[in-house]
This record gives C-alpha cells, sequence and structure tokens, in this order.
C-alpha cells in the first residue's frame, strides 16, 4: 500500500504507528518547534511538553488572537486532570504569550485562592526560568498592575479586594492575560467582579484539575467557554497518572453496631494467645473512652495493620484525612501506641477554624499545647509546615502525615499512595482529595482511597460515583474511581492464566519439568507477564477487606503458596538462562506481598548475575543446582551471555564458541544428547572461553592478545583463499602485527571519538593491506579491506578506548 505524508514524499507500505510518531514529533518545523517553545527545566530536570499540553497551548494561541466589539481579547476554561501537569501548561502559554511578536507589551497575572497553591505556582515558575514578581499585598498588586515593568505577576484572588476598594487599581490594557487556578468556581462570583473591575479588558484563563459542576457551566460559558479537556480516563490511559482504587471499610459501623468486643474478636483471630493477650492489654483502657475515641482507636488500629501489611517498607507513603484538629492528634497518638507506622500531624494553629465542628471542646486544650511544642521545636509555622512536608515526600519517615484541610489540593508528593478518608468531604473538595494519590511514582500500579466515613455511598453494591456526585454530569466523572472489588475479581482468572503457561507440564511437584518448559524464551516473556499480572492483582487483593469476607481461607491459602512457588521458579529460571531481566518496580512489591502473606522461607532474592570468569563464586553457585541438566543450562546461558558482552573484542574467537554453545543446546534439546554429555560439552566450551583457547594461533602472536583478535578477522575474511595453512597463517600473523602496530602508533587520548585519528588509522592500515597482499599474490578487493579495517577499529574501540 502507498501513501503520501505531506511534503515528505510517497511511501511504498502501510503507514504504522512509528510513522505517525517520527511525524508528529520530528519533522523539521515541529521538532524546532518543541525545542524553541515546549522545553523547560523544572527544577533541574528537563521537560518537554506532553501531547495535551502542546495542543492546548495552541488552542489558546489561537483563541486569544480573536476580540470582542471591546477590543477584549477571548479567554475560557481549561480542564485539565489532576496529576497532568497543569501548571507546567500555565508556563508553556506565558513563554509562549512571551514569545508571540504581535504582542509586544504583554502583562500576565497568575491569580490563585491559596497561599500554598500560590507559592507552587510562583515556584514553578521561577524553577522554569521564568521571572515572576509575587503581590503579597493589595497595595503590591495596585502598584504591579499599574507599572509596566512587571512582565508576570503572582497573587492571591482576595488581594483585587484591597487593590480595587482601598487603592481603586484599574488598568484597561488589552493586552494583560489573566491565568486563574479553579478560577470558574461559583463561589467566587465577588472576587472575579474585583479582578474585571481592576481589569476590565483583559484576557481571563481559567485553568482546573478536576471536572465543572453543573452549577458553573453557565460560569464557565461567562468566561468564554471550555478551551480543552484532558479527562482521567485518557490521562491514565496515557499513563500520566495511576488508576485510583476504591474501597469501603465497616470498622465504624461494626463497633456502632456490635460493640468493640465483637470488633476486637475479628481481629484477633489470626493471633496466637500471648498476642491476642498482648493486644487486650492495649486496648484495656477502651471500655472508658467515650463512642467517637472508640472509633478513632478501632480505625487507626485497622490503618497500622492495613500499611503495614501492605505498603511498609516499599518507600510508598500515605495520608490520613481526620475531621478536625484534636481527632488529627488523638489519630497520632494511637498509631505512636500501637508501633506498627510512624506518622506526623500537620495542621494550622489553635485559632483557625479548620475541619469539622469539633466532638469534645476539652480537646480545644490538646490542640493548643500541641501547637505550643510544635512552635517550640521549629520556631514558625512555615518551618514546621517546609519541614514535615520535606520529610513526608523525600526521607523514610513518617510513612503517614495526618491532616483535616492542609495538603487537599495541590499536593503533589508521588510517593503517596493511600488516602484514608475518615471525615466527610464532598464534590470538588473529594475530587480534589482522592487526586493526591494518583501521582506516578516507581513501585506504584494504584493509588488507593480508603474510606472509613462512607464518603461514597452504596458500599455494599457496586460503586455508584454519580449518584455520590450528583453535582457533576455522568461523563465528566466517569472511570475517576475503579472499586477494588473489580479488581479482585479478576484474580481467580489471572490464577487460573498462569497455571495455563504450564499445561505440558506432567509432574505438578516436579520443578526441573517446569525450569525445561522455560527453556523456550517467548514462554519465559509470557511466565513473567503472567507472574506479575498475577502478583499485581493478588497485591490489591490482600489489601482488600472484602477479600478476606468473601474468598475462602483455603483459597487464599493457595494464592499464597503459588505466589511463593511461581516466585521461587522466577528466580531459578533467570539463573538458569542468563537472564537479565529489569524486573524494577515489581521487585519490592512481591517481595513485600512475600513477606507479609507467605512468611515460610523467604523467597531468594533476584540479583546481579555472577559472572563466569568469577571462578569461586560460579562454582559455589553451581553447586546448590540440582542435576547435571540444571548446571549444564545455567554454564551454557551464562557463557553465553559472556560471549555476547565480549563478541566485539574478539569476533572471529567468540563467534566460533558460540555456535559451538548454540549446537549443544539445540541438541539437548532435541534429546539427540543426554544431560551428563551436555554438561560435558558446555564446561569444556566455557573453559576454552575463560582461558581463550580451543583455536589455531600461530606462535609469534603468544604474547600479543590484541594481534590474536586480529588475525581471526583476517583470517574470516580471507578464508577462501587456497593456500597452504602455515604459509597464510604465517602472512596474517605478520599482518595482524602491523595493524596492531599502526593502531598503537596513531591512538590517543579520546581516539575512538576523534573521526581524524580514525581515518589516519585506515588509510595507513589500507596502504599496508595492499603492499603486503600483492607481495604475498592475493588479490583483496576494497569491500574485502573495508571488511578488515572495520572489524580491526571495532576491536581496538573495544579493547583499547
Amino acid at each position: 500500500m502507498r501513501e503520501k505524508t505531506a511534503g515528505y514524499g510517497i511511501l511504498n507500505r502501510k503507514v504504522t504507528s512509528q510513522d505517525r510518531i517520527l511525524y508528529a514529533l520530528c519533522r523539521p518545523e515541529r521538532l524546532l518547534e518543541l525545542t524553541y517553545r515546549f522545553i523547560l527545566f523544572d527544577a533541574g530536570v528537563k521537560k518537554i511538553a506532553r501531547y495535551q499540553q502542546y495542543f492546548c497551548v495552541h488552542k489558546i494561541m489561537d483563541r486569544i488572537k480573536h476580540r470582542d466589539r471591546e477590543g477584549r481579547r477571548k479567554g475560557g476554561v481549561v480542564w485539565h486532570t489532576q496529576g497532568s501537569g497543569k501548571s507546567l501548561t500555565m508556563v508553556m502559554l506565558a513563554k509562549s504569550i512571551a514569545l508571540a511578536t504581535e504582542i509586544p507589551d504583554y502583562k500576565i497575572v497568575l491569580v490563585t485562592d491559596r497561599v500554598d497553591l500560590d507559592d507552587q505556582i510562583y515556584k514553578t515558575f521561577r524553577h522554569s526560568g521564568k521571572e515572576v514578581e509575587q503581590a503579597k499585598t493589595g497595595k503590591q498588586l495596585s502598584t504591579m498592575l499599574q507599572e509596566k515593568k512587571q512582565r508576570i505577576i503572582a497573587t492571591l484572588i482576595n488581594k483585587f479586594e484591597a487593590a480595587v476598594g482601598k487603592y481603586a487599581t484599574r488598568n484597561e490594557g488589552n493586552d494583560i492575560f489573566v491565568l486563574v487556578d479553579e478560577g470558574h468556581r461559583g463561589q467566587y462570583k465577588t472576587l472575579h467582579a474585583n479582578m474585571r473591575r481592576a481589569l476590565p479588558n483583559a484576557c481571563y484563563i481559567g485553568f482546573t484539575g478536576t471536572p465543572v459542576m453543573k452549577k458553573d457551566k453557565n460560569t464557565v460559558e461567562k468566561f468564554g467557554g471550555l478551551i480543552d479537556t484532558y479527562t482521567i480516563d485518557r490521562a491514565v490511559e496515557d499513563e500520566a497518572v495511576v488508576p485510583l482504587l476504591y474501597e469501603g471499610r465497616h470498622v465504624e459501623q461494626v463497633v456502632d453496631s456490635k460493640g468493640i468486643d465483637a470488633w476486637f474478636d475479628r481481629i484477633t483471630a489470626d493471633l496466637s494467645k500471648d498476642q491476642a493477650a498482648d493486644l487486650k492489654k492495649k486496648f484495656s483502657t477502651m471500655d472508658q473512652l467515650n463512642k467517637a475515641a472508640q472509633k478513632v482507636m478501632a480505625v487507626a488500629w485497622d490503618i497500622s495493620e492495613h500499611f503495614r501489611d501492605n505498603w511498609k517498607g516499599t518507600g510508598l507513603k500515605a495520608q490520613l484525612v481526620a475531621q478536625d484538629k484534636a481527632t488529627a492528634l488523638l489519630y497520632k497518638q494511637y498509631l505512636d501506641e500501637f508501633g506498627m507506622v510512624s506518622s506526623e500531624v500537620l495542621i494550622s494553629g489553635p485559632d483557625e477554624r479548620e475541619g469539622e465542628e469539633d466532638l469534645y471542646m476539652e480537646n480545644k486544650l490538646a490542640v493548643q499545647r500541641f501547637w505550643k511544642v510544635t512552635m517550640q521545636k521549629y520556631g514558625s509555622e512555615k518551618q514546621y509546615n517546609k519541614q514535615v512536608i520535606y520529610a513526608f515526600k523525600n526521607a523514610e519517615h513518617p510513612e503517614i502525615i495526618i491532616v483535616v484541610d492542609k495538603l487537599l489540593t495541590g499536593f503533589d508528593a508521588p510517593r503517596n499512595t493511600i488516602l484514608y478518608l475518615t471525615r466527610k468531604l464532598k464534590d470538588h473538595t473529594l475530587l480534589q482529595a482522592i487526586a493526591r494519590v494518583n501521582r506516578l511514582c516507581d513501585g506504584k500500579e494504584f493509588g488507593y482511597i480508603i474510606d472509613y466515613r462512607g464518603v461514597l455511598e452504596n458500599l455494599d453494591h457496586a460503586l455508584d460515583l454519580y449518584s455520590a456526585l450528583p453535582e457533576y454530569d455522568t461523563q465528566d466523572v466517569e472511570n475517576i474511581l475503579t472499586d477494588m472489588r473489580k479488581i479482585v475479581l479478576t484474580l481467580p482468572q489471572k490464577h487460573s492464566v498462569l497455571w495455563d503457561t504450564f499445561k505440558e507440564v506432567k509432574n505438578r511437584q516436579d520443578e526441573e519439568e517446569f525450569e525445561l518448559l522455560l527453556a523456550d524464551e517467548a514462554l519465559r516473556t509470557k511466565f513473567y507477564e503472567r507472574l506479575s499480572a498475577f502478583s499485581r492483582t493478588l497485591a490489591v487483593a490482600l489489601a482488600s477487606e472484602s477479600f478476606y469476607d468473601t474468598t475462602p481461607q483455603e483459597k487464599i491459602s493457595r494464592y499464597r503458596q503459588d505466589l511463593k512457588f511461581f516466585s521461587k521458579l522466577r528466580v531459578a529460571v533467570r539463573r538458569r538462562y542468563a537472564e537479565v531481566v529489569d524486573f524494577g518496580e515489581y521487585e519490592p512489591k512481591i517481595q513485600k506481598l512475600l513477606d507479609t502473606h507467605v512468611g515460610t522461607g523467604k523467597i531468594e532474592q533476584i540479583t546481579p548475575l555472577v559472572n563466569i570468569f568469577d571462578k569461586d563464586a560460579f562454582a559455589e553457585e553451581l553447586e546448590k543446582l540440582p542435576g547435571a541438566a540444571s548446571r549444564a543450562d545455567t554454564i551454557a546461558h551464562r557463557t553465553a551471555r559472556t560471549i555476547h558482552e565480549k563478541m566485539q573484542e574478539d569476533p572471529a574467537f567468540y563467534k566460533h564458541f558460540s555456535e559451538l554453545l548454540e549446537e549443544a543446546i539445540r541438541a539437548f534439546r532435541e534429546e539427540r544428547i543426554k544431560a551428563n554429555e551436555y554438561l560435558n560439552k558446555v564446561t569444556k566450551i566455557m573453559h576454552s572461553v575463560l582461558n581463550r583457547t580451543g583455536d589455531d594461533i600461530p606462535s609469534k602472536l603468544e604474547n600479543y592478545d590484541v594481534a590474536k583478535a586480529y588475525f581471526g578477522s583476517l583470517k574470516t575474511v580471507l578464508s577462501q583463499f587456497s593456500r597452504k595453512s602455515q604459509e597464510m597463517d604465517d602472512i596474517l600473523a605478520d599482518a595482524a602485527l602491523a595493524i596492531d602496530a599502526i593502531i598503537e602508533r596513531n591512538r590517543v587520548v579520546n581516539w575512538v571519538n576523534d573521526r581524524d585519528v580514525q581515518n589516519h588509522m585506515q588509510n595507513e592500515i589500507e596502504d599496508f593491506l595492499i603492499d603486503r597482499m600483492n607481495e604475498a599474490g592475493i588479490e583483496i578487493t576494497f569491500e574485502e579491506i573495508d571488511e578488515i579495517m572495520e572489524q580491526c577499529l571495532g576491536i581496538a574501540r573495544a579493547r583499547r578506548p
């Protein structure tokens, strides 16, 4: 099939997805544009626009070219789901405006509604190399808006009240661009009016990370309409964020309806008598607590166990949302008493109203005492916030951060994986909060929302997010959350598919039969993929309360034992067939599964392969292997890997033994030789590779290791000449020594990157070969000379860089 790509000729084949990607990214005008307008440094990290950022900026730049009757540029609202780089899109838009020659006297005003967001956007712009001035008071804002020198200003929306009311600020310029974070929302009507009074002819562009509520649709239209959308579905599909799983847990309902004893019996069901007695001591005072404190204690225990069993030690972290400051401190107290996880509380001062109404006024004193100690420790609220957040993001501890209202919006911590909800949230705040755990991070497959307050309804039925969020259109919140039970329901099928890999195995008690079947590389790859899918789904299941309620214990035990068996098999075949597989993200989580849920006999960690040149360590590894076939496969594939790694150092030598190895492996697979003979053959080949023996090298090359490699290449290229073997070997040995001398004579520091030096080497080698072969009566072609030079310089680059 012939397809034409505009301006770039005709393809005599069907256009592939790779063709489209190359054309979309690398055609000259697009590549130059991306380099010039859409690359920035974010805190020292070079970043390029994602496709949604690129096309969004283009849409806005096209849109602002249009003006209404009063000369105002057309604005609107951008909805790009949280975690998809909204702040960087704002930076890229600002950069495009600054580079637009038709807007020479631009002014950009960045507006948010919270101090932490203002700081975040300010820092994002500064980290990206854009100079920004922060207007921290109404007076500063008034001055900056009316002066020409500030090109980019960051401020809080409430500063416009003073700027307009007290300082009568008004700038009628129509090249002013106001980029408003979450600015389309209806509750900001008065504040918007102040902005419009100060900047009546500005272009207003709102950015939001959550769907637009039905009641705000009209506000969006007044803003200029919806410019661009990038939904959670697309972000998950693009792997820009991780999908979110939801589970409602019934700790509070159990405690309320059946009493603390029933709850205690359930959580101690798997403990020994001594462990249960020890736990009973911890709870000896629980009956004396009021109902609210009982609930907090029960939830704190459940959270402690849940995090410890599923995430502790993986580097991933959690956020606990409490209903008020006093309760946040109570959670911290119980988490510390149980001692399973580390935690810190991050709240504002006691004089600020935050969260729901406190359930018991006497605990106001606890908040005041906490605040006094905290201020003595950190010196200021700013330092307190900064140090706790930094430790949560970057250090091993705390593992859980406890908040009320703080960090529910605009908080970007990739390791944050589980959100424990113990207070009511709704609408915009709920959608903002759950997105705290959707950021990408190594080892993070999903974000988890664990709901102890029935924030989303119908916990006993399929999750109905739409009925829980009636203020949003159904299509706007589709697939924001997935009920964990949906993932858990796929576990039996993934378990069955994993076992189906080994349907040809006759004796399931014979591990050797499993390993031999996996000699097929394609089947090994399929096994790894299926084991990965099974283990990831099992990890979700074992973190789910409903899984234990609905799955028989013997079935759970079977899953755990199979995980252990197949994990051991994975290590064994990886070693046996000398594979270097990047399990990266997969490894810590599967080890956590094994440590917590299998427990009997730790699975051997996958470690770097022992090289055959490390003779003692390799011999020790072989000693542990059962049977001749297992040892032979390990030797064969480990030697093959060594040959592959060293091939460039001596192509002729290593190619010869690579072919011998392949033949030995094939003969064993086809059952033409028995295991012991296979072991003898590959052991002999390994020793030849280790000691560089087994090929015929003239004695005059005995002390010239690199020249031996040149000799091998010469002999391979010129093998067709019918001369006496000894005579030809002498001619080629002399030629190898001469080539060695030429390369050594011309070699300088960093010669492998110096084209002139390499050209000089090639010219000398070419002249020598023509003269020497003519003398010997060997009619060598220029193609053969080129091949010899290419191989010899390749050897020299590998061995004498």
